[in-house]
């Protein structure tokens, strides 16, 4: 009998995490990771953060890769452009066929793009390449006018313009919302962080979006759904992004967003259907439920999602693949994520945008670098913490979520 073979395509943190967990449920078997890019896995959160300000180390951001993981077969720079999972094959860009007889779906997220004419090249913040572009225009806008547009008030675009603005540019954030990042915040909070940036001089163009972006780096011009344009030595965009399912097409999966799975994190072709042989999937891609909220599949893009997801996804594929059912043991992982933003630390737990009811459990609005903790609640059950400060209270509050109020 030949050895057995597992592929990986997504050499991220979620695929990196399911290739340890299918070591450790006891596959002993070829470990094949593909890459689109040319960088072996690494920590993606500080793309935003520091690592705008200065070249991050590649030895720094580096995930370790335990010895428990044996030996890895590294393909990186590919891209899969198709898969068969009838015959459990996939292809790369350069044409090799990959057969496997476990695949681990960890492709992640691609950056959005606003369907809108669009003249700069354009700059966004998704991986270390991006990283590099986005630090080497931000030097140049330096040393022109100082002038930056961030385009979407989400986590990402809020880190960028904190960054360029303790940088010395003069930042000009655009988006259609009320307040910056109120679809995960809400309104409250949102506005509370808005004072926060207006206080460092951050300016919002709210409940507008670009309708074309003119000109070139160093001498844009933003053209608003209002008539009005901003001109820009520097234009950001950061609108979301959208899950890499391309090379899944044709195989009667739901990939209406994301991919749509079983609580064993096994792909499926729709809510009823039976778990796809050998198939899996983590990280940003994988839509499936968690009763600790409730039983509604949902992506979530939070960091400890992917090493969450992606210890789950290995292991039922390691068992899987020793003839052994799934752990039953319930799938309930808390989503949380963390953001910086000028001097302040953003700590979430939950799912805050499932919340019907905000209160604010300790200290104030008015005082977010003092710290507050704000409580979303669904139904009576605490589904959401945001917090500020308070880092003594991140277990107690961590433990709450899915509790009655």
């Amino acid at each position: 009998m030949s050895e057995q073979r597992v592929v990986v395509v997504g050499a991220s943190y979620a695929g990196l995490r399911a290739a340890e967990a299918a070591r450790r449920a006891g596959f002993t078997g070829e470990l094949v990771l593909v890459g689109a890019e040319a960088h072996q896995p690494y920590d993606r959160p500080t793309l935003t953060k520091h690592a705008l300000e200065a070249a991050p180390e590649p030895d720094a951001i580096a995930l370790p890769q335990p010895a428990s993981l044996g030996e890895l077969t590294w393909r990186l720079g590919a891209r899969v452009t198709s898969s068969d999972l009838e015959t459990r094959v996939v292809t790369l860009d350069d044409g090799t066929a990959l057969s496997w007889d476990g695949l681990v779906v960890a492709t992640g997220l691609r950056s959005k793009h606003l369907p809108i004419d669009w003249e700069p090249p354009r700059l966004a913040v998704r991986d270390l390449d991006d990283n590099a572009r986005l630090r080497s225009a931000l030097q140049h806008a330096l040393t022109a006018g100082r002038r930056a547009v961030v385009v979407g008030a989400g986590f990402i675009g809020c880190e960028v313009a904190a960054v360029a603005t303790a940088l010395g540019l003069k930042v000009t954030v655009v988006a259609p919302e009320d307040v910056p990042l109120q679809h995960h915040l809400g309104t409250q909070l949102g506005a509370a962080m808005q004072r926060l940036h207006e206080e460092r001089g951050v300016r919002f163009a709210l409940g507008r979006v670009p309708v074309a972006v003119r000109g070139s780096v160093g001498a844009a011009t933003v053209e608003l759904s209002d008539g009005k344009a901003l001109d820009a030595d520097l234009v950001v965009e950061a609108v979301g992004c959208s899950p890499v399912v391309d090379w899944l097409q044709g195989n009667d999966l739901d990939l209406s967003d994301g991919v749509l799975a079983d609580t064993h994190l096994r792909v499926l072709s729709g809510p009823s259907s039976a778990p796809r042989d050998g198939v899996v999937v983590c990280g940003d891609l994988a839509r499936f439920p968690n009763t600790l909220l409730d039983d509604v599949p949902r992506r979530v893009e939070h960091w400890t999602m992917a090493a969450d997801t992606g210890k789950r996804a290995g292991r039922t594929l390691g068992r899987h693949l020793n003839g052994e059912p799934p752990d039953d043991k319930p799938f309930e992982p808390v989503p949380t994520f963390w953001s910086e933003q000028y001097d302040v630390r953003l700590q979430s737990f939950g799912l805050p945008e499932l919340g019907e009811a905000v209160d604010v459990l300790e200290g104030s609005l008015d005082a977010v670098r003092d710290g507050v903790v704000v409580g979303y609640h669904r139904a009576g059950v605490l589904v959401g913490v945001v917090m500020t400060g308070f880092e003594h209270r991140y277990r107690h509050y961590r433990a709450a979520i899915g509790q009655p109020v």
